[in-house]
C-alpha cells in the first residue's frame, strides 16, 4: 500500500501483531478499516455509519464517540485504541476496556519519559507496548525526523494511522478527524472532548500533514471531512 517499503524487521513485527489485532475485529474477513482522530467534527450520519460498519475501528488517546442521545458524527464502535502514557482519559476511554485492544506508544522512553503507570488506571487494564525501533523511528524517518537524536516524533494520531495501514496494507482505510490535514500551521489542538491543548514541542505537524495528504492524494487513504 505504501511507497516506503517496510524493512524485514518491521514486516516481521507487523506480521506478529496482525493476528492479535484481527482477533478484535467486529467481522471477518477484514475488508475495510476505519481510523478516527480526535478533531471535533460536524454531525454526519453518513460518516458515523461508515466508521461503525468498518471491520476494525481504531481510535486515539482521549477520544470521543457518539452517544445514543446525541447526533451521529464519528460512530460509537471502538476495537483498537492507540494511546500514549500521558493520555487524558475521556468517558469513553476505559469503557468496555476488556473488550478492546490497547496499543501504547512511548517514544519519550528513548529520552526522558517515566515508565510509571498512572494510579487511576484500572488494575486489570491490559495493553501492548509498541516498539520504538519498528514503529516510531521508521515513521520519524518518513517525516524527515530522527526521534532518537532530535527528540522529535509523530503525534499519536499519525502513529495510529501508520500502524493501521501497515497492519493491513492491502485493505481500504477510511480516515476522519485529523485536523492537521487542513491546518498544518496550527499551534494548538481542539479535541472532540475536553479542553484545547498546545501542540507538543516534540511534534512537527507540517511534515505529518504533507505525508498524510500524500496518502490521500494517491488513494492509500480515503479521508472524510
Amino acid at each position: 500500500m505504501r511507497d516506503d517499503v517496510p524493512t524485514e524487521q518491521e514486516a516481521a513485527f507487523y506480521a506478529r501483531l496482525r493476528p492479535l489485532v484481527a482477533s478484535y475485529a467486529a467481522t471477518h474477513p477484514i475488508r475495510r478499516v476505519a481510523v478516527v482522530g480526535n478533531q471535533p467534527l460536524a454531525p454526519s450520519a453518513e460518516r458515523a455509519e461508515l466508521i461503525d460498519t468498518a471491520d476494525v475501528v481504531f481510535r486515539v488517546n482521549g477520544f470521543g464517540a457518539d452517544d445514543a442521545e446525541g447526533p451521529p458524527s464519528v460512530g460509537s464502535r471502538t476495537d483498537v485504541v492507540v494511546f500514549n502514557r500521558g493520555v487524558r482519559p475521556t468517558p469513553w476511554f476505559f469503557q468496555d476496556y476488556a473488550e478492546r485492544l490497547y496499543l501504547m506508544i512511548e517514544p519519550g522512553r528513548m529520552l526522558w519519559e517515566n515508565p510509571k503507570i498512572p494510579d487511576f488506571w484500572p488494575k486489570d487494564f491490559g495493553f501492548v507496548t509498541m516498539p520504538n525501533r519498528e514503529v516510531i523511528i521508521p515513521l520519524g524517518h518518513a517525516l524527515g525526523l530522527n526521534p532518537k537524536t532530535e527528540g522529535l516524533w509523530a503525534t499519536t494520531g499519525t502513529v495510529m494511522l501508520w500502524i493501521a495501514t501497515r497492519l493491513f496494507p492491502d485493505t481500504p482505510v477510511d480516515a476522519a478527524g485529523f485536523s492537521f490535514v487542513d491546518e498544518p500551521e496550527q499551534s494548538a489542538w481542539n479535541h472532540a472532548y475536553g479542553d484545547p491543548s498546545a501542540v507538543g514541542s516534540e511534534h512537527r505537524i507540517g511534515p505529518e500533514s504533507t505525508l498524510v495528504r500524500k496518502w490521500i492524494a494517491t488513494g492509500q487513504v480515503a479521508y472524510h471531512r
